[in-house]
């Protein structure tokens, strides 16, 4: 096999750049699925805990998709509505309350669900948030940034594509709020908006299998090489 086969230059030249990019992705793709494993187990963990109180100040990054209560009194005057919004395949909002703590902690912002739109497009009507005290159970979450397709939010119409929270206490008067949003969970009556219980998680973990297609492209790659330098001693033992 050695005596047969000859390098050629620009095939090599092609071959090692190419080969150490597909490994690469390779590697990388299953660097992925160990830290994709990691936060789903993190997730569950957090969605199966006991509610445990939303504390004053959050470092802690585990108080993502985190079971918490959190007491305090809504701000009847504020509300934000969450556009574009879908539940069970139909359209809607969700509605987003301050809640002003009652241990002087910063304000939090409470998604109290989901809204349908009506035959107009406008929402539907819904409950407004309980008067007085109360204790909020839900499921505390980091907004993501706004992505690359969503449209910027307009706080002067309130309309929200993308929760953005130092822009929501700033419309609220609010000196600053939590760096979470409280996501509640189902209601005893969920026949009446808004709707709870609207964390969807949904982080597919399909690393292995993009690693697998890499590491082929690899092996094919190098089976495609082989097969051209063999093809071509043979041909060269043929002319001499």
């Amino acid at each position: 096999m050695t005596s047969r086969l000859r390098p050629e230059f620009w095939p090599t030249v092609f071959l090692i750049p190419a080969l150490a990019l597909l490994i690469g992705l390779g590697i990388w793709q299953l660097e992925r699925r160990v830290w994709k494993t990691d936060l789903i187990e993190r997730i569950e963990h957090g969605l199966a805990a006991t509610p445990a109180p939303l504390p004053a100040e959050i470092y802690d990054p585990a108080f993502d998709y985190r079971h918490v209560t959190v007491t305090g009194r809504f701000d009847p005057a504020h509300e934000f509505r969450l556009l574009a919004r879908v539940h069970d395949g139909s359209a809607g909002i969700q509605v987003v309350s301050p809640l002003i703590r009652d241990d002087g902690g910063p304000a939090v912002m409470v998604n109290r669900g989901w809204v349908p739109l009506g035959a107009d497009g406008k929402p539907a009507a819904y409950d407004p948030p309980p008067p007085g005290p109360v204790t909020v159970e839900g499921v505390a979450r980091r907004p993501l940034p706004q992505g690359w397709m969503q449209p910027a939010n307009n706080a002067a119409t309130n309309e929200w594509f993308w929760v953005d929270l130092p822009a929501m206490a700033a419309a609220a008067g609010l000196a600053g709020a939590a760096p979470v949003v409280v996501e509640l969970t189902p209601g005893p009556d969920q026949t009446r908006p808004p709707i709870g219980g609207q964390t969807i998680v949904e982080l597919p973990n399909d690393h292995l299998q993009y690693a697998i297609t890499w590491f082929s492209f690899a092996a094919i790659l190098i089976a495609i090489y082989l097969l051209h330098h063999l093809r071509r001693g043979r041909a060269a033992r043929k002319e001499s």
